[in-house]
Parts: structure tokens; sequence; C-alpha cells
């Protein structure tokens, strides 16, 4: 007996997933408002993925396998390596459309932390994400854009940045998380433009003795 063919596809699915964990949390989800959200019945979604767990994992799966097609995008859309770059790591603000909604997926983070299975998905994708700066980093500096002689310690840099301005923004709550993202980029890459006078930010530092 032939199969019927799937009328809501995984990756479907899976945004509706990720769309109802900015909604509600990992914790509170549950399998009728993922299929509510897709257009399934919890069943189908039982058949299909077996728990709420695997859909969960096969959701932080998917994540770790989309970093470098998300670069070579950007990089495709923009025509110099620096905006690509700024744009890329901005897109990360659209998992913080508000506070609340930023809460929730650092509810989701909380599991990766703590899961070894989800822990191995995320960190696929954060070394995805590092390649991906640091490709583009390469790029600028071959480029002229930058002047930066190691481009590896610059894109953790950049990523440690990304990832702080969104928790900042959510403090802060000024403008958007992708506008906060852009504008604290924008700072990070300042002193490594062609012609930026050379900052020796520890001789900056006020010690004690200075008051």
């Amino acid at each position: 007996m032939t199969p019927r063919p799937k009328t809501v596809s995984d990756e479907q699915i899976l945004a509706a997933t990720a769309r109802v964990i900015g909604r509600t949390g990992p914790q509170h989800l549950t399998l009728a408002e993922v299929g509510s959200e897709a257009g399934l019945s919890a069943a189908t979604l039982l058949q299909r993925f077996g728990s709420k767990r695997e859909l969960l994992l096969a959701l932080a799966a998917a994540g770790a396998g989309s970093g470098g097609d998300l670069f070579e995008a950007a990089r495709s859309a923009h025509p110099t390596a620096i905006d690509a770059l700024i744009e890329v790591m901005a897109c990360m603000g659209q998992m913080a459309r508000t506070p609340e909604e930023m809460a929730h997926h650092l509810a989701f983070l909380q599991m990766d932390l703590s899961d070894t299975e989800f822990h191995h998905f995320t960190a696929i994708q954060f070394q995805e994400t590092l390649t991906g700066i640091e490709r583009l980093l390469v790029d600028a500096t071959d480029g002229g854009e930058l002047v930066c002689p190691d481009t590896r310690s610059l894109a953790r840099a950049v990523q440690s940045m990304a990832n702080g301005a969104i928790l900042n923004w959510a403090i802060h709550r000024e403008g958007t998380a992708e506008d906060a993202i852009r504008a604290d980029l924008r700072v990070l890459l300042a002193p490594y433009r062609p012609g930026a006078e050379t900052v020796n930010w520890s001789s900056n530092r006020r010690s004690g003795s200075n008051g």
C-alpha cells in the first residue's frame, strides 16, 4: 500500500514548533498547540516524531545543519563581506521580537546546556556560526575592508558580542534586537577598519591609584 503523501512537511512542522516555543517556551509547549499551529493533529505529530522530546531534538538538529547556508545566502545578497556579516548576525535578533520571546528561547538554551543530546546539536550550530563569521572576516580582510591579523579571535568576539547584544536589548528594551546587534557590531569592527587609529584599551583603564 502506497503511503499517503505528507500534506505538511517536517520543515513546516519545525517552523511551527519554533513559533510556539517563542510564545510559550519549551516546558509549556504541547503537541496539540504545535499541531494547531501547523494544521495537524497531535496524534499525527506523535506518529511522525514519537514524542515531544523527539520533536524538540529534531528542531535542534535542523538548526545545527543550517548555518552554512545562512552565511552563503547573506554573502550573495550583500555587496561587501562586512555588510553580509552585520546583516547575518542581525538575523539573530529575529528570535527576540519581545523580551518575553527572548526569555522563552533562553529556556530552550537552558535545555541545550543541561542535556547532552541537545548540547550536541547546539555545539555544532555554534561552531558553524563561528566558522561562517570567520570566513566573512577573512573575505573582508582580503578585500581591504578590514585590517585584521587574527580573524579567528575576532570571530569569537563577534559571536560573543552578538549573543550579549540580544541579552542587553532584552534588559534595556530600546529599539529592536536586530538594530542593537548592528550597532554593537559596527563599534566592535571600527578599530579594524583601514585608517582607524589603534586603540590601546589597557592603557585607558583607570587604576586604583588614579582614583
